[in-house]
């Protein structure tokens, strides 16, 4: 659903209400409970309208007992009515928030098993409508419309029985004014969700509209545009102004057309009543309670249009909500595991994270080194569009690989397939001689330390931040990462120190402290590998250079996979790779680049530029 659009009918509303009674079915208990309280509330309304009838009669011959006694089993009925309508009301909304409890736990879960090309494909807004506006929908749907749908039908059916009982004349008149406010209740709906489907439309638009022009405010004064903005906001302001008016306009007859078709269809039952009862064809208890139920006869009729349509809108959202669960999880075939093995031994050498290898199936125990191999590999985003063509490269057990180029070139893809967010197309990926498409992504995953050039810090400390690389980490640890990421002397000029908290992704500090925090992350999961995606690229050329001397600590023992567009901090790289469109066309050490007098001395030297 487009951000800000009104949610359309389910399109497979079978295979939307299996999935939904799936959940129903988690809380079918308190459901059953429910259903025999709206079942007894309804019949209560339904059976203390028919009482009228006795009560009326009882006083036209005079029978005082027989009247006393009637009131006091309607008064009995009343309140057995009262009592079950409280009940299914508070059980209704415990068995709804069960409901809606598990579909958002489920669809989180679900959402963490996606793979990352659906994060790429959908905006974050949808997804975030996932878990707002449509749930919200569905709960909404549950607390306040399940049940009085289930006692409108009761209603709507139960009246129309008993009105044929107490006089089946009368009701034919009362049939057929029922059916021409259902008519025109339904013409208004139709007419009135067109308009408010094109608010709720036009809304969105607004809102993104405003959202943008604030969040750009510097850009907009510089340029002068506020009176430009102004009149495109008008212009979208009157789309709203009109289709509001029109949706209102509709809506707003529903109730005095109603009200009015009601009191028509009272005014002729009650005299045609009369008639026939001074005409002895019916008794004046029976009349009294039929006008009784005629008054009410056409509000639940109402009810189960409008609630209808509700519901229906309700489980367009929860169709969007399955559909999402619906889709496959990421693929994980691996079956080699990330274990810690004592007989490695607990001294870092040089070929890695110490105490730790790989077990595969047959529990062969495989030392964790570093050792990272690509042979061949071809990949695309799209099958149509090739990244990488024939890439082949290696990087040995604590070496530093550093991939230069310019936008496109491939660089951030060579990390991506390392991790496997992606899986190649061709060739393969080798990890201590074992196919990445062998380990566990999990155990992958465990094994590498990654720092992005967006960086993204979570609601929580500053010590929460830096432990997200290592959830067990201890204080010394966290403490001891912050040193070897030189973010350690700001962090205790805050004015919490490491118990700062951090909100708004990290909105209270600066994008060079947050880079910091994101290097201390990695440097606190102490991995055997590390991918720096222009690691330092929001940071001044001072912090750059103590960053680069706590990471030469960091780095060492590792193997590393630098992305920089700053050539100054790969000139240290074991070896340096120029992309350009998926292929190596210039490897070699600084300087035996510079040498080359190729690509990179044009980079380098200014001749060219990264674009």
């Amino acid at each position: 659903m487009p951000r800000g659009g009104a949610p359309k009918r389910p399109k497979d509303l079978r295979r939307t209400l299996r999935s939904f009674f799936s959940y129903l079915g988690h809380a079918k208990l308190s459901l059953l409970v429910v259903a025999v309280l709206v079942t007894i509330s309804g019949a209560a309304n339904l059976v203390g309208t028919y009482m009228i009838k006795p009560i009326v009669n009882s006083l036209v011959v005079g029978d005082i007992e027989g009247f006393l006694r009637s009131v006091k089993i309607t008064a009995l009925i009343y309140a057995a009515g009262v009592a079950s309508c409280m009940g299914y009301t508070q059980t209704m909304v415990i068995a709804a928030q069960k409901v809606v409890f598990d579909i958002r736990r489920d669809l989180l879960a679900h959402i963490e098993t996606l793979p990352l090309r659906f994060f790429d494909q959908t905006n974050r807004g949808d997804v975030m409508s996932y878990f707002t506006n449509d749930v919200d929908t569905i709960s909404e749907a549950l607390n306040n419309s399940f049940a009085n749908l289930v006692q409108a039908v009761i209603l709507a059916v139960g009246t129309l029985v008993l009105l044929f009982v107490l006089n089946w004349r009368l009701t034919l008149i009362t049939v057929v004014f029922d059916v021409l406010i259902m008519l025109y209740v339904r013409f208004s709906s139709t007419r009135s969700k067109h308009f408010f489907s094109l608010q709720q439309d036009t809304l969105g638009t607004l809102d993104g509209y405003v959202e943008e022009m604030v969040a750009g405010q510097k850009v907009v004064k510089v340029f002068n545009r506020e009176s430009r903005n102004l009149a495109d906001f008008k212009s979208v302001n009157e789309d709203l102004r009109m289709a509001g008016t029109t949706a209102q306009t509709y809506a707003a007859t529903m109730v005095p057309v109603t009200v009015c078709l009601t009191y028509a269809n009272y005014a002729i039952v009650a005299v045609t009543g009369a008639i026939l009862a001074i005409a002895g064809q019916t008794d004046v208890g029976s009349l009294a309670s039929y006008l009784v139920f005629v008054r009410q006869a056409a509000m639940p009729f109402n009810q189960i249009t409008q609630l209808g349509t509700f519901l229906l809108t309700a489980l367009a959202g929860a169709e969007r909500v399955f559909d999402v669960m619906g889709l496959k999880s990421e693929l994980d075939e691996g079956t080699t595991l990330l274990v810690h093995d004592d007989k490695i031994g607990t001294d870092k050498t040089a070929s890695g994270a110490s105490g730790w290898a790989w077990q595969t199936r047959d529990g062969q125990h495989i030392p964790l080194a570093g050792d990272v191999r690509f042979h061949n590999v071809s990949f695309g985003y799209e099958p149509k569009t090739v990244v990488l063509k024939n890439l082949s490269l290696f990087a040995k057990p604590g070496q530093k690989i550093a991939f230069v180029g310019s936008t496109g070139a491939g660089k951030t893809t060579i990390t991506n397939l390392i991790n496997r967010f992606y899986d190649v197309d061709a060739g393969c990926i080798t990890y201590d001689g074992i196919d990445v498409r062998d380990i566990s992504k999990a155990a992958l995953r465990r094994s590498l330390g990654i720092v992005l050039q967006d960086t993204h810090l979570f609601t929580g400390t500053i010590a929460d931040n830096i432990r997200f690389g290592k959830l067990d980490a201890t204080d010394d640890q966290v403490v001891k990462a912050a040193k070897i990421a030189n973010a350690d002397s700001f962090i205790r000029r805050l004015p919490n120190g490491y118990d700062t908290f951090v909100n708004s992704d990290g909105a209270n500090l600066s994008q060079g402290q947050r880079q910091l925090l994101a290097i201390a992350r990695a440097a606190v999961a102490d991995p055997p590998v590390l991918i720096l995606d222009e690691a330092t690229s929001s940071i001044d050329t001072r912090t750059e250079w103590l960053i680069e001397r706590g990471m030469d600590h960091l780095m060492e023992g590792r193997t590393v996979f630098v992305i920089a567009h700053r050539l100054s901090t790969v000139r240290n790289a074991d070896a340096i790779m120029v992309l350009e469109h998926g292929k190596i066309i210039e490897r070699g050490t600084h300087e035996e680049l510079l040498a080359q007098k190729g690509e990179y001395y044009q980079l380098y030297t200014g001749s060219a530029e990264l674009e």
